[in-house]
């Protein structure tokens, strides 16, 4: 196997260095703060200096989904693992999970296999059984079940070097990855209970000296000044979301409403999302247009079935969805209508609605929405439109009414929507579903200019 010697740009200041430098003593490691701060990458870094020289073969990183650890810590933007040990590890499988395979002269010519795993979901554990782990790095584990959490703690029990190395953003105060782990584990530490070391450091965007200051600058610009998102991602603090969840819109919504679309702008293509009713709401459409490569989001239509609420009758859904993308259709006419993504609870309705457009020889397909957290579906619409790339049609009521009430629940200890029908959330759910499967690409566009310069 070739051995590259490209050098990865790293870059610390003092106060990552510092950091760095502790978690060779401790068994604890948590990095929190502003986004982009250099938390992951200080992480990265530390867990593959140690895994050089670890008697351990097996060891693991986590994300709130596969893809995110593989993203986040196996290639952190040329700065993950794949890249530190270039030319001395490849991908592949290790009992049915994504694995990095490690072997070279930094490992003396041993193996170390690092496991990479989801962690969001109750049953996430599940996939990291049957093994014994080394260390553990895990990326915004406060998007961890506290499940995975658990089994991924049981799983180093054996270790020969146990270490954990996690990195957050700011979350609620009030949250359980506080109040059961990291401040918990403080606590011990000051008491001289916690046996093996406690490394906690916070981190702002200033931190990190890779981002120049006009960088910065365009970066602190995307955020509404009085959102929980900007005193987390860029203040770096923890805080109770509370209040209206999209503020911007809410305050001066006609900034984003619209009569007609403006002649410079060409929707590429359309989606619809889906949502059916159930005890306590109503079935509801919302039509949203995609402009360009994921540059902007219109909605352009919505429509709430009439009635009473928790009664679908299958074949007045029917009527009234292909009465609603007809009438998406002959509004834009230019524009192909794709997919309808359907909340995925409803496999029987689904698959009506699939038989009726099949029927009708309307080119669409009907197909399961792609769950995200409530969370990411709302970061990614405040980001659009915090960056002005979203807008509503003047035609959409349920829609405007829906993002103008939205609030944040106050009883919760984790950031949550309130749904108790004081609220449109139908809608809600709806306009999300016709986006969710494209989160990722809305946010890159995003923070894609900084990144590339």
């Amino acid at each position: 196997m070739a051995i590259s010697k490209k050098t990865i740009p790293f870059r610390f200041s003092d106060k990552h260095i510092d950091y760095i430098r502790a978690c060779s003593l401790n068994t604890f490691n948590f990095a929190e703060g502003a986004v982009r701060a250099g938390k992951t990458v200080d992480n990265v870094f530390a867990f593959s200096h140690e895994i050089k020289t670890t008697k351990d073969k097996i060891h693991l990183a986590t994300g709130s989904t596969v893809a995110n650890a593989k993203l986040n810590i196996g290639d952190a933007n040329g700065f993950g693992l794949e890249y530190i040990f270039r030319g001395q590890c490849h991908w592949g499988k290790y009992k049915d999970n994504e694995a990095l395979f490690i072997k070279g002269p930094a490992t003396g010519k041993r193996q170390r296999i690092v496991i990479f795993a989801g962690g969001a979901k109750a049953d996430s554990f599940k996939k990291i059984r049957g093994n014994s782990y080394g260390m553990w790095i895990a990326t915004e584990i406060n998007l961890h079940h506290d499940n995975t959490i658990k089994e991924a703690f049981n799983r180093q029990l054996v270790a020969d070097m146990r270490k954990i190395f996690w990195d957050l953003n700011p979350d609620n105060p009030n949250a359980p990855i506080y109040r059961d782990y990291i401040d918990k584990y403080k606590e011990l530490d000051e008491k001289n209970i916690l046996i093996g070391g406690y490394n906690y450091c916070h981190f702002t965007i200033h931190d990190n000296i890779t981002i120049p200051d006009d960088r910065k600058r365009e970066i602190i610009s995307q955020y509404d000044q009085n959102s929980i998102w900007y005193k987390r991602d860029i203040e770096g603090k923890r805080c109770i979301a509370e209040g209206l969840i999209f503020r911007n819109f809410s305050d001066d919504p006609e900034r984003y409403i619209l009569k007609e679309i403006p002649q410079d702008i060409k929707i590429k293509h359309i989606m619809i999302g889906v949502d059916f009713g159930g005890n306590k709401s109503k079935t509801t459409f919302v039509a949203t247009g995609f402009v360009g490569n994921y540059q902007k989001l219109i909605v352009l239509d919505d429509y709430k079935m009439k009635g009473d609420k928790g009664t679908i009758d299958p074949d007045r859904l029917n009527k009234e969805f292909i009465e609603f993308v007809q009438r998406v259709q002959q509004g834009y006419p230019t524009s192909p209508i794709l997919y309808a993504f359907c909340d995925n609870e409803a496999q029987t309705l689904i698959n009506g609605m699939r038989a009726a457009i099949l029927k009708s020889k309307l080119p669409i397909k009907v197909v399961d929405c792609e769950k995200a957290t409530i969370i990411e579906r709302i970061y990614t619409l405040n980001g659009l439109i915090n960056t002005g790339r979203f807008f509503v049609m003047s035609c959409c009521k349920h829609v405007i009414k829906s993002l103008q009430e939205q609030v944040w629940d106050q009883k919760k200890e984790n950031d949550t929507r309130l749904d108790d029908g004081t609220c449109d959330i139908d809608t809600a759910d709806a306009l999300e579903y016709s986006f969710s499967k494209f989160l990722k690409a809305f946010a890159l566009i995003g923070v894609k200019k900084w990144m590339n310069d």
